[in-house]
């Protein structure tokens, strides 16, 4: 348990663009930050991030929260957890007392696979270090890789020794159980047999964008043709290859930094290349790119560059993850480096600076590389050349943006000197076809709903649930974003002296005076908050809710304090156009809001009175009955005229 001066200084430490800027490249825009959403595929960005008001709100999906919730939500935590992570990130200190093995075991199982883990990549460092084997097998390899003792601490690089179960038997003395070890791969169980998956193996920590130990890749040290050369963790709850890059933890902020990623193939070319100073350079570890990965890098870059070795056959292999790079409107580029050399040991070869300067002036647009490579193949053959033309315009036609398409239709009519009018029928016909089975797709998919939707009974009755709850939802908001500022000055008497009225205390009073009760239990809650705070004699801060004990209120407190948009500096001072901004309406807004809300509390209570009315004439009930029903009816029809007609509205009957 974390105690509550612990949380508070956590909370006051954390800065949220400072958090989330490990996750996702923002950029100032006002006084706000705008990014990518790491929640949802994106093309346009629409993640907001509030420095003063400590919020991030996602348009597109919706999810907001403050940085607790966004490290819980991102990182897949509880709310402790989400706490000791932002701790440690800002060395804060929490006195916890060690963890028994049986408290390991009522660990949920992503809990107890993480705990797994990180424990196999403290062994295998030790390992490394201070066994006789792992010093004479694998810290040698390593050394005449010329990878330096700093850069084996920096990636946390171990050895898992030669022997059947020696990583098994330590884990199952540390208390914990085969289960978790055999989910996270570690150990394989055969019928009786049990063994460690990556012995007699250099271990290669591949960590998530937040640091964690998530999985492992193995390079074997045996010479024998049978044996893989590299092996990695298999999926599980805490590992999915296609989610994530080698290096991106410790290449994110260099990504962001210089506007650009490398990717190569290998565990030891990332690590050759931040030897030499080049640190946003990731790897897919030898497996075809996923999109979940190409928009990890986005997250941070639109501008990525393969490298790839000088070997034809891998480069083939390669062109199709390539298109879907270009299909996530990113800018490509591809360095092929000479015959027979790869990143790592063509680095080794050059100072940082030739390094840089080699990329530099060698790496080229992906189409041109793309087209030159297959031309060479195609040469005279007519039909490789048609092949190579529908290969070409295929990827073209993956670009979203229509400019960029049509820049490199021109590039390429120019080198396989053919007609730009036939490259863009091409390319509009593939596009064409694309959007057409997208559409079918979509088309299917509302079928299916609406045919789900057919078996639903009182739509009526829902509709009017979701109206209401939007009045209530409406009056929170004004009463959070508004609630300590001035909304009517009065006089009880001639006499007396001028008297304030805020948006709270004005809501407050009408909600109360009428006994009114939210039917939201959230927003139920936040009133009565928001009241018994009032009435110790102040308005509570926005803090108190968007940092508020309870998810549900903190997340609701930052969709709430989150604007839809916000006007830019450049257009206020030199549009020359007043724009009235909600805040100054506020004795507008706040009236008919209330109004609203009582109005379709009205409406409602007028249907239910009608249906009674219905009923009792129906089943022929006294007279005096109706009459009163009636006369009811009546009174609750006035109200709503008379409240209508207050905000100048129109009844319709």
């Amino acid at each position: 348990m974390i105690d509550k001066g612990t949380v508070d200084r956590i909370i006051e430490t954390a800065e949220i663009t400072d958090v989330i800027q490990d996750f996702v490249n923002l950029k100032k825009r006002g006084t706000n930050y705008l990014g990518l959403c790491p929640f949802h595929n994106e093309k346009t960005p629409s993640f907001n991030v509030s420095p003063s008001k400590g919020i991030f709100k996602c348009f597109g999906c919706g999810k907001g929260g403050n940085a607790i919730n966004f490290i819980m939500e991102h990182e897949h935590l509880s709310y402790p957890e989400a706490l000791r992570y932002l701790a440690n990130k800002y060395n804060i200190e929490i006195e916890e007392k060690e963890q028994s093995a049986e408290e390991i075991k009522e660990k949920n199982v992503r809990d107890s696979l993480q705990i797994v883990t990180n424990f196999a990549a403290k062994y295998f460092r030790e390992n490394l270090k201070n066994n006789q084997e792992g010093r004479s097998v694998g810290l040698s390899y390593l050394k005449e890789r010329s990878i330096r003792e700093d850069m084996i601490d920096k990636f946390e690089l171990g050895y898992s020794l030669d022997q059947w179960e020696s990583f098994t038997q330590a884990a199952l003395k540390k208390g914990f159980k085969q289960d978790y070890l055999e989910k996270t791969g570690l150990t394989i169980v055969k019928e009786d047999k049990r063994y460690d998956r990556f012995r007699g193996r250099i271990m290669f920590p591949i960590h998530s964008l937040s640091g964690n130990v998530i999985g492992f890749g193995g390079r074997t040290m045996k010479k024998d043709e049978k044996t893989a050369k590299y092996i990695n963790s298999p999926e599980s709850e805490i590992y999915h290859k296609s989610n994530i890059l080698y290096g991106i933890y410790h290449a994110k902020k260099a990504i962001t930094k210089n506007e650009k990623c490398y990717m190569v193939e290998g565990y030891t070319d990332v690590i050759a290349l931040h030897q030499k100073g080049i640190e946003n350079v990731v790897a897919s570890s030898g497996t075809s790119l996923t999109e979940n990965q190409i928009r990890l890098v986005k997250r941070f870059t639109p501008n990525i560059t393969i490298i790839f070795d000088g070997d034809p056959a891998g480069i083939k292999a390669s062109l199709r993850g390539i298109d879907l790079i270009l299909e996530q409107g990113m800018n490509v580029k591809v360095l092929l480096l000479p015959d027979g050399e790869d990143p790592d040991s063509f680095s080794q070869k050059q100072s940082a600076s030739e390094l840089v300067k080699y990329i530099e002036e060698n790496e080229q647009d992906f189409i041109h590389f793309k087209t030159r490579l297959l031309s060479e193949e195609a040469q005279n053959d007519p039909v490789k050349r048609a092949n190579l033309i529908n290969d070409v315009v295929r990827s073209i036609s993956m670009i979203p943006d229509g400019i960029m398409r049509t820049v490199y239709i021109k590039n390429c009519s120019s080198i396989l000197d053919i007609d730009e009018k036939v490259l863009y029928e091409e390319t509009n016909k593939i596009r064409n076809k694309r959007a057409r089975q997208k559409h079918r797709r979509e088309q299917a998919g509302r079928e299916k709903e609406e045919k789900n939707n057919q078996n639903l009974t009182s739509v009526p009755s829902f509709i009017e649930e979701v109206y209401s709850e939007t009045q209530e939802k409406e009056i929170i908001r004004l009463l959070l974003q508004y609630g300590a500022e001035e909304l009517y000055t009065y006089k009880e008497d001639k006499y007396s002296d001028p008297k304030t009225l805020t948006v709270a205390q004005y809501i407050i009073k009408e909600i109360l005076n009428d006994e009114l009760e939210f039917k939201n239990l959230i927003y139920k809650q936040i009133f009565e908050e928001y009241l018994d705070i009032l009435n110790k004699g102040k308005h509570p801060e926005k803090s108190h809710f968007i940092y508020h004990s309870d998810e549900q209120i903190s997340k609701l407190a930052a969709d709430l304090l989150s604007p839809a948009y916000e006007l830019s500096e450049f257009f206020k001072k030199k549009s020359g156009v007043y724009v009235e901004t909600e805040d100054m309406k506020l004795k507008m807004l706040v009236p008919e809001a209330i109004i609203a809300y009582k109005r379709k509390i009205l409406e409602k209570a007028q249907k239910d009175k009608e249906k009674e009315l219905q009923q009792a004439q129906k089943e022929g009930q006294e007279q005096d009955k109706i009459m009163q029903l009636q006369q009811e009816y009546q009174t609750i029809a006035q109200a709503i005229n008379s409240i209508s007609k207050d905000r100048g509205w129109v009844v319709f009957r």
